[in-house]
């Protein structure tokens, strides 16, 4: 597959051209790359106004995802989450509320951009056994009882999955409802850009979603930032005139051309040995994981390329684990103290999983039954927005009981809130809030 973005860089190099232009390196410097870090000069197109290599590339990456439009993102999903929102409140259909019903799991990156653009939430909780502070899952049921219970139609659904520890959704059960009801249903998929190159495809616009956000660089070999923002075949015609304008309402008008030639190059990778490489490697830590399984480890979710370790049901706390592998040489992705989560990707080679077993043939895991706190139901006690842009202060713990909660910033693990902006702050929520080290909220002021 050709790589527009690429060579357009690699011959603007090779020209020589004396840089009487943006950035002010002039395209040379200690990192060696700054010759392909440039502005928008003549012939690099614009990312917002894409009409030259950069909208070609997007097409490729189009046609590789099965999609009916792929936009580039250089500032990770949390551009194209917030992207996703506008573009959904600005197609709500005649009698729909300024209200998204979303799986209570999300990105704090969602919770900004409601408050931006004055949406309200409501909340899909998890329900089953795996329900906790680290999972949501939600029901084709859950969700047809949710929509049942709201008097006017949400602008939409928005579902995370892949968690960050590695649950998934039933996307495909999920969109079924959605559709039957009249509305959209997003999903943040920033941990699953992968998804689509399995041997048996898996990826939210596989299976019905209608607008979808992939972090590439999380899974795939792209830059820091680089992303996707995926509209499906069935509703480009009604969101993606406007799809350009609402990642410009919310990225930089100086996006990094590295990262735009990574995501470029990325489209030659996946027409040639991606996939396989993608699928060798879930295979491969799928073999990794029966074996943890069969000597007494705890494992967590299904996602094909994350390995999570449940280390306390494992009879470890999980920053000594972690700790253990860094000794290993291993460095995981995130630890707390009850999950260790480690990601694989096409690029992980057969020596890195060899060390990971390596270092975990070192730990002897023991069945425990871990206590974790009660979850926190947060009672609503202002919208998102008006908490966000209150006055605050900030206060330790043992002063925020019954206070409301203003920041979005404490929340362990990472996309899994506690608590949510503009709820009140129970005891329940201080007992979650202290188990997992935080000794402070920012609250607003009364």
């Amino acid at each position: 597959m050709e790589t527009p973005i690429l060579d357009f860089l690699k011959g603007y190099q090779r020209e020589g051209m004396a840089r009487f232009h943006m950035p002010g390196h002039k395209g040379s410097g200690p990192l060696g790359c700054e010759g392909w870090d440039i502005t928008e000069v003549k012939g690099a197109d614009s990312l917002y106004e894409a009409s030259g290599i950069i909208a070609r590339s997007e097409e490729n990456a189009a046609r590789l995802f099965g999609s009916g439009r792929t936009l580039y993102s250089a500032e990770g999903s949390s551009q194209c989450i917030r992207a996703m929102l506008a573009l959904a409140l600005w197609s709500r259909p005649a009698g729909a509320a300024p209200v998204v019903l979303a799986a209570r799991n999300v990105h704090k990156a969602f919770l900004y951009a409601a408050a931006l653009l004055d949406l309200e939430v409501e909340w899909l909780w998890g329900e089953g056994e795996r329900e906790s502070l680290c999972s949501c899952p939600v029901t084709r049921s859950g969700l047809e009882r949710a929509l049942a219970d709201l008097e006017v139609p949400p602008v939409a659904v928005y579902i995370t999955s892949p968690d960050y520890l590695g649950g998934m959704a039933d996307i495909q059960a999920l969109a079924e409802v959605c559709h039957r009801r009249g509305t959209l249903l997003l999903v943040d998929n920033a941990h699953g850009a992968y998804l689509h190159f399995l041997e048996k495809p898996c990826h939210p616009m596989d299976l019905g979603a209608d607008l979808c956000c992939d972090s590439a660089h999380k899974t795939l070999p792209v830059l820091t930032g680089g992303a996707y923002l995926h509209i499906s075949k069935t509703v480009q015609n009604g969101l993606g005139e406007r799809a350009k304008e609402a990642m410009a309402l919310f990225g930089s008008t100086s996006p990094s051309y590295l990262t735009l030639a990574s995501l470029d190059a990325c489209n030659a990778w996946l027409t040639g040995e991606g996939p396989e490489r993608i699928r060798f490697a879930a295979r491969s830590l799928d073999v990794l994981k029966t074996g943890l399984a069969g000597r007494g480890w705890k494992l967590w979710g299904e996602e094909p390329l994350k390995l999570t370790l449940h280390a306390s049901a494992s009879g470890w706390e999980g920053h000594a684990l972690s700790d253990l592998l860094r000794v290993g040489g291993v460095e995981p992705e995130f630890a707390d103290g009850d999950y260790v989560v480690l990601m694989a990707s096409g690029s992980t080679t057969q020596e890195d999983l060899q060390k990971l077993a390596d270092a975990l043939n070192c730990a002897s895991p023991r069945p425990s039954d871990p206590v974790t706190p009660t979850m926190a139901r947060g009672k609503k006690r202002m919208s998102i927005r008006k908490a966000i842009f209150a006055p605050s202060e900030e206060l330790p713990l043992e002063d925020c009981l019954g206070r409301v909660l203003a920041a979005p910033s404490v929340s362990c693990p990472p996309a899994v809130p506690i608590l949510v902006c503009g709820e009140e702050i129970d005891q329940a929520a201080i007992d979650c809030f202290r188990y997992y080290g935080h000794k402070t909220c920012v609250v607003v002021k009364n």
